[in-house]
């Protein structure tokens, strides 16, 4: 009977703890104004909100799913209502003002988000020690534009411009603090990247790394390779600049030279070979007018159409030493 007593006792317990939690959770959901009382003001960015995965009510971990809706981001609005509103009333946290740094703007998504694997290395990431905050990449409220809102309580359809997706190329928010880049990928030679089928996070983590620029990899050479996979060898001949870092050659964003290479061939190859064999300079030692006499000169020819592995190369003896087809 006295286990029987404690049985019971403990299972009145947990039904009176989970009935307390649910009264809490009530309470801590209804001390701030929801969705439909900042509605009234605030129509454009409660629509935008309510159409993320912020705001799907069915997603338990989702602000709205846990009914903390706009107060999870911006904190209790009581005194704002109570005020009327206005800009800067009430204590509110506004992400996109001027009164937060960008750390505390960050803290408030990592007050969810912290646990995510992509955020690991955050503090240690560029952005954050250049003090970019969360929202300068990302748009909670998706919405910005009052045109756009119009068009889309009207049931309108948005015009885009001609791509294969109606979202924002990744892409076009690098690019708007990475200017560099965006003359870069803009050159002939360029991965895929204007065009969608490579992103800047397929190479980079932008949430931080602890590698050069943020690479995904420990090197430039094992990035590189994860794609040029025929390129990783190994090789009995190696090329030491290959070796070394791919970036020696390439431009990894874009080029006005063939296969993204910094200079075209043969000025690329006598950056290095340029002492023997086959001498870059306009006139050797051995050589002069009239024009027929030994000439050894590579001037304006294509290193390549001798030499094609010249990542490196397997082959027995001279041909593969010398990197030669």
């Amino acid at each position: 009977m006295k286990i029987r007593k404690v049985g019971g006792i403990h299972a009145l317990l947990g039904i009176l703890a989970l009935v307390a939690g649910l009264v809490w959770s009530v309470d801590a959901s209804a001390q701030s104004p929801g969705a439909e009382v900042c509605k009234g003001c605030h129509e454009q960015y409660v629509a935008g909100f309510e159409a993320t995965k912020h705001g799907a009510k069915g997603h338990p971990k989702s602000p709205a799913g846990s009914g903390a809706e706009c107060a999870a981001c911006h904190g209790d609005a009581t005194e704002h209502v109570k005020a009327g509103g206005g800009k800067g009333v009430g204590g509110l946290k506004n992400p996109n003002g001027k009164n937060l740094t960008a750390d505390q703007k960050s803290g408030i998504c990592l007050d969810c988000h912290s646990g995510d694997k992509h955020l690991a290395f955050w503090d240690s990431g560029r952005h954050r020690k250049n003090e970019v905050s969360c929202n300068n990449c990302h748009s909670i409220h998706q919405i910005t534009e009052a045109k756009n809102f119009a068009q889309i309580k009207k049931g309108e359809s948005i015009p885009t411009p001609l791509r294969t997706t109606s979202r924002q190329l990744q892409f076009e928010t690098c690019v708007s603090c990475h200017k560099q880049v965006r003359a870069q990928i803009g050159k002939p030679s360029h991965h895929p990247i204007i065009e969608g089928k490579v992103t800047c996070s397929d190479c980079h983590n932008p949430h931080g790394a602890l590698s050069h620029a943020m690479v995904k990899n420990e090197s430039v050479n094992d990035l590189c390779t994860t794609c040029h996979a025929d390129k990783r060898g190994p090789w009995v001949f190696e090329h030491p600049p290959v070796e070394e870092n791919c970036l020696n050659c390439h431009n990894s964003h874009g080029s006005i030279h063939n296969r993204l290479l910094n200079e075209k061939v043969p000025n690329l190859c006598q950056d290095c070979h340029d002492w023997s064999r086959h001498p870059g300079t306009a006139y050797g030692g051995n050589q002069g007018f009239p024009p027929g006499l030994a000439n050894t000169r590579f001037l304006a020819r294509a290193c390549v159409n001798c030499h094609q592995a010249i990542h490196g190369s397997n082959a027995p003896a001279s041909r593969g030493q010398f990197f030669l087809r």
